[in-house]
This record gives C-alpha cells, structure tokens and sequence, in this order.
C-alpha cells in the first residue's frame, strides 16, 4: 500500500508541473486523504455520533430527543469497512471517500438516487414520528403529491408538464403501499424539484442538523448534514452523507480537501465544497419544511 501510494504521488506531481505547485500540493493532500482512514473515526461504532470523535476544541451542538436532528445524528450505521453497494448488488467502483454506511436498504430498481435516499430518510422519519400527514414532494413539474392524497387512492395522470390525479384504487395506508408510494416521487422528483420547492438557508452560521448542500440539475447532486459541532468561537464543523447515482448505499463521506478534520467539514454558502466523488461548484443549502 505505501509504495502505491508512492508511485501515485509521483505521477501526480510530474503531470501537474513544476510551475504548479498549490495544485500539486492540493492532488497529493487529496490522494493521502482518500487512502488514509481519518485519525478521528472510531472504528468499534453502530451510529454516526459514536463513528465520529470530534476535534479539539468543539462539543457538539445540542437537539431535543425526537427532533429530525437527533434522528440523524444517531442513525445506525454497518458495520465499519462495508462496502458501497450498487442497486445491482456490484460493487461501486469508489470505495475510498466514505467511513461509514447507513442501514438504508438499496432497491433493486435502481430508482433511489441521490436525492431520493434523503427523501426516504425524511419521510421514514416523519412515518416513525406520527407525522405521515407532512409527507410529500412536489414532482418536477412542480405538482405536489402527498402520501395522505396517494393513500386514498388517488393517482398522478401525467401528460407532458401537466398533472392530474384520479381515485383509481382502493385507499391503503399499509407501510408496503407507503413504500410504492416513495418510487412513484423517486421517478418523478429529484435534485430539481427539491431545488426549487425547498427554503433556502441564506446564511450559512444557520446551517443545522438536517440540511442539505444542493446542486439542482438532470443531474444535480445533493448531500445531507447528519452532525454539527462548534467552539467557543462560534465557528461549526459539520458531517455529510450521500445517496448517488447509480442507487446506491447511503454513506458517510470523508473530507479529502482537509485531512486535519476529516470526516468533519466547514461549509460557507457560494464556495467550491467538494464531497468524494463530486464537486459543488457553487454552494447553496436548503432545509425541509
């Protein structure tokens, strides 16, 4: 392993130029993180707050028991080394910028995508709390359908941009029919849709538990905060976890642009954030209503 990563620095450093030397020096610091397991990660954990030692200097941000937030932070996680798994049951190619999977079973239809698992993740929670009257997404088209609307039986008929529901079948509130429920809005929702229905978070000082780095688009992408420390300075730390493209397992991704923290990230609003295999080249943060 170290003479490979020997071998690849080298490379690295001869195809970025003698000329270049803070990009050198960013590719060599990106390709150490990615081998590296993060000094702060405890391996003997079942849960993002015990997989995660915070740094020195930060305690973590408090939440009431039963919030969205303390949800999250305590999600149960495989155990450590699990591999990231496709919709197909292959393995996904890029098995170096995560520390941890979350217990979210993959579909084999391979419609749980990257915004898809956070709305799973949201509306299990909701379901679990007694709250399966807050469930729903506006599809892309900017329709809104809610599971208390789908299970009562009515269904989208969809022609082009325009949407109309119908009572076409029997009402049923079962936990299998919520889960049909979840692949019609994984089909017709996504980075878009949650884009444009979702409140912005205009300041990122007021970024919490629970929000989400967003780039809306066919494709987008979008990651979910999932832990949230802070100093006495005021200033935050914060985890992040994904779905992606293929569908895949849900996991928590390392930092690779900063070592010294990892897995833990400082997010600000309008930066270039880079998150395992994908780069927000603007970023921008919304929160669910």
């Amino acid at each position: 392993m170290r003479n490979l990563l020997c071998i690849s620095l080298i490379l690295f450093f001869i195809g970025a130029g003698a000329y270049q030397f803070r990009p050198v020096q960013r590719i060599s610091n990106t390709v150490l993180a990615s081998v590296e397991t993060p000094s702060l990660v405890n391996k003997q954990s079942a849960t993002i707050f015990e997989r995660v030692d915070l740094p020195n200097g930060f305690k973590r941000v408090d939440y009431p028991e039963g919030s969205f937030q303390d949800y999250l932070r305590h999600y149960q996680l495989k155990a450590f080394g699990s591999k990231i798994i496709n919709y197909d049951n292959s393995h996904y190619f890029w098995q170096r910028g995560h520390i941890g999977i979350l217990e979210i079973p993959v579909p084999k239809n391979g419609l749980q995508q990257c915004a898809d698992a956070l709305i799973r993740i949201r509306s299990e929670y909701l379901w679990d709390h007694n709250r399966k009257d807050e469930i729903g997404f506006n599809f892309t088209s900017g329709h809104y359908c809610s599971w208390k609307q789908y299970s009562e039986g009515y269904r989208p008929k969809i022609n082009g941009s325009k949407v109309t529901f119908y009572k076409t079948a029997k009402a049923d509130t079962s936990k299998a029919n919520f889960y049909k429920y979840l692949n019609l809005i994984y089909t017709y929702s996504g980075t878009l849709s949650l884009f444009n229905e979702l409140p912005s978070v205009a300041n990122a000082k007021d970024l919490q538990i629970g929000d989400m780095l967003i780039k809306g688009g066919t494709p987008g992408h979008i990651v979910m905060i999932c832990d949230e420390a802070i100093n006495d300075k005021g200033e935050k730390l914060f985890l992040l976890f994904q779905g992606n493209t293929p569908a895949q397992s849900v996991h928590l991704v390392k930092n690779l642009q900063d070592a010294s923290i990892s897995p833990w990230y400082q997010l600000e609003k309008d930066t270039e954030i880079s998150v395992s295999n994908y780069t927000f080249d603007r970023a921008k943060f919304v929160r669910f209503k």
